[in-house]
């Protein structure tokens, strides 16, 4: 093709698509609601896309992640052993709301059969040999210290229903024969049994660490009334306990 007809082609394109633009910008204009528009003498734009290549045998660029801001724990610190997990486990509360289960007194072989003695941290008592420490409804065996008060122990169980559900409770001192830390019991389970020797028996509030409600608030100095102990003997009596007044 010679040069001038090439000119020719590409004058007619170029009018041809000047003409289609025109028509295009019309309509455009018609559906907008536009009036007519003025030609625009400004350069059209026109892309200029680029590839970016890398070069042979650069290395890629190497990310360094920030730092962090939390710690990470102790490196050489070691998972504590199977038992001790265990038995920080069976320490847990369970997560329990008060109901209208009633109680039955915990301590019906002092009231036939013993003797109610003194408030202080809660109320002492003495009954038979053998004779059984029941639990007064749904409860769950927290913990056992075994050389509370002159090596004798203590044991302390969490109430699962019933007004008083989630409050702590104890028995210490001369007991024997002492229900697993972790079990559950049923209303009336055997939680301890009065021990042949010994000082006798206390019964009160407990704190979920295992001290006495009377130690955590008020304090207790020995043979002291506490406003812990008045409540757990008026809290029996309440039962038919018959443990008198403080």
């Amino acid at each position: 093709m010679s040069f001038g007809r090439l000119r020719i082609g590409c004058a007619l394109v170029a009018i041809g698509a000047a003409v289609l633009s025109g028509c295009g910008s019309a309509q455009s204009s018609k559906r907008a609601g536009a009036g007519p528009r003025t030609a625009s003498t400004a350069p059209i734009p026109h892309a200029r896309p680029q590839v970016v290549e890398p070069t042979a045998g650069a290395a890629a660029p190497t990310v360094v992640p920030p730092k962090p801001t939390d710690p990470i724990g102790d490196p050489n610190a070691h998972a504590p052993p199977i038992s001790e997990v265990r038995h920080e486990l069976r320490l847990e509360a369970v997560a329990v709301f008060p109901t209208s289960a009633g109680y039955t007194n915990p301590l019906y072989y002092v009231t036939c059969c013993g003797r109610w003695e003194r408030t202080d941290q809660g109320v002492d008592a003495t009954m038979p040999v053998g004779a059984p420490i029941v639990a007064p409804g749904k409860v769950k065996i927290l913990a056992v210290e075994p050389d509370w008060y002159l090596t004798q122990p203590l044991v302390y169980w969490e109430l699962l229903d019933g007004v008083d559900a989630g409050r702590v409770q104890y028995v210490a001192e001369e007991i024997t024969d002492i229900a697993r830390p972790g079990s559950i019991l049923p209303q009336g389970a055997v939680i301890a049994r009065f021990a042949a020797s010994g000082t006798g028996i206390e019964f009160g509030w407990s704190t979920l660490n295992g001290i006495t409600l009377a130690a955590a608030t008020t304090g207790y100095e020995e043979g002291q009334v506490t406003p812990a102990g008045v409540a757990i003997r008026e809290w029996l009596n309440a039962l038919g306990a018959k443990a008198g007044k403080s």
